[in-house]
């Protein structure tokens, strides 16, 4: 890596030339199946031909007004998402974190409202919600808190799933309390799924304390779990919703959608962004969306991502360092119960397999929505492989 990058990331010596569908290409011109999609992001596969006529048209017409002025298609992607999710308004940003930022800025005015001068957001340990000070003050986790001790507070943490600690929560700082923040899949700690109903009860929960419940939908939303949202597999709707990664397919975008009383919170001059919603993004997020139903790849999600979980317990069942494997849809994590060094490495270097490995032992993987039956062959043989080879 250049001395001219600030030393941010430690990436592998591979640099990609191509995209097309589920697979990349080296500089060398070797072919790789990416089962990370960009953490998430190219939900519809690289280089979609819609996705790229989408781009070519937008980048000839025109880029950026700000939003001094009205954008069609900002009107139309809010209305689209909006309908899917059942949710009022939207607001875009440039991406996930700033999409959390806007969630906690509605939740600490709708506790102003309220006349609460300190409230407190409930957020979950292991959570990852993002890099900037205040989303980084709702994550865990010592890696991306080191050196950066003394964060904006107004946050209460609690066991991720335990619902015992949000009742005990509720009757020590009840009268502060105003939100909760969760992924409904926390990704960066490994793939952990609520247990069942647990968004449910939350809901519910909200409900009867007056409490906005916020999900942070930023690497399940968009398809990644079978379904448009990943609450939807509990029959729920919350207050506020972030959605960043899948939206833009490659594109940077993200955007904070909220209903009932969170819906009206925000005034002119209370919130805003010279980039955000941006005719070029918001044209990309349409496009996407339309190819993700005329393809079926909400269904194609669900049928790909059982098969993976099944063929990955049959292959793996007598590895001694496989733990677990769990998921939903194409979010899938093996966690193993002892860390892994460079297993990233070896499964591209050997394999030919892009997969990632997340807090040092939980090889996560998230391929295109788009995927087969072969290529879900492809990964199990792959992650196998290299397993034995480390």
């Amino acid at each position: 890596m250049t001395a001219a990058l600030m030393n941010t990331y430690q990436p592998l010596a591979l640099s990609f030339t191509k995209g097309l569908g589920t697979r990349l290409w080296d500089q060398a011109g070797r072919e790789y199946l990416d089962a990370v999609a960009g953490v998430a992001v190219t939900n519809v596969g690289h280089s979609h031909p819609r996705i790229v006529s989408a781009i070519s048209e937008q980048a000839g017409l025109l880029l950026h007004t700000s939003n001094l002025y009205s954008i069609d298609w900002q009107q139309q992607l809010a209305k689209r998402l909006t309908e899917l999710s059942g949710m009022e308004r939207a607001f875009f940003n440039n991406s996930g974190a700033e999409a959390n930022e806007t969630a906690l800025k509605l939740a600490r005015l709708y506790g102003w409202r309220k006349g609460i001068e300190q409230p407190l957001v409930v957020v979950m340990a292991n959570a990852f919600h993002g890099r900037t000070l205040g989303t980084l003050s709702a994550s865990d986790g010592p890696a991306v808190r080191l050196g950066f001790n003394e964060l904006p507070g107004d946050f209460l943490k609690v066991p991720f799933g335990d619902l015992a600690a949000l009742e005990q929560a509720q009757k020590k700082h009840g009268e502060r309390i105003v939100a909760i923040l969760v992924e409904p899949i926390q990704g960066e700690s490994g793939v952990q799924l609520a247990p069942p109903d647990y968004l449910k009860a939350l809901r519910e929960l909200c409900n009867r304390h007056a409490w906005l419940l916020i999900l942070d939908e930023i690497q399940t939303g968009i398809g990644r779990t079978g379904r448009w949202f990943a609450f939807q597999h509990e029959g729920i709707v919350p207050d506020v919703m972030t959605l960043a990664k899948g939206l833009g397919n490659g594109v940077p975008i993200g955007a904070c959608l909220a209903r009932g009383r969170a819906a009206d919170l925000f005034t002119p001059g209370s919130h805003g962004s010279t980039f955000g919603g941006n005719p070029l993004a918001c044209r990309v997020g349409c496009t996407v969306l339309d190819i993700i139903e005329e393809q079926g790849l909400l269904e194609n999600a669900r049928i790909q991502g059982e098969r993976l979980l099944t063929r990955l317990r049959a292959e793996l069942a007598d590895n001694p360092n496989v733990l677990a494997i769990r998921g939903q849809g194409l979010m899938i994590g093996i966690e193993l119960k002892q860390p892994v060094r460079d297993l990233t490495l070896i499964a591209a270097r050997d394999h030919g397999l892009l997969i990632n490995v997340t807090r040092g032992k939980t090889i996560r993987l998230l391929p295109p929505l788009t995927i087969d039956e072969r290529e879900v062959e492809m990964i199990v043989r792959g992650v196998g492989r290299a397993l034995i080879a480390h």
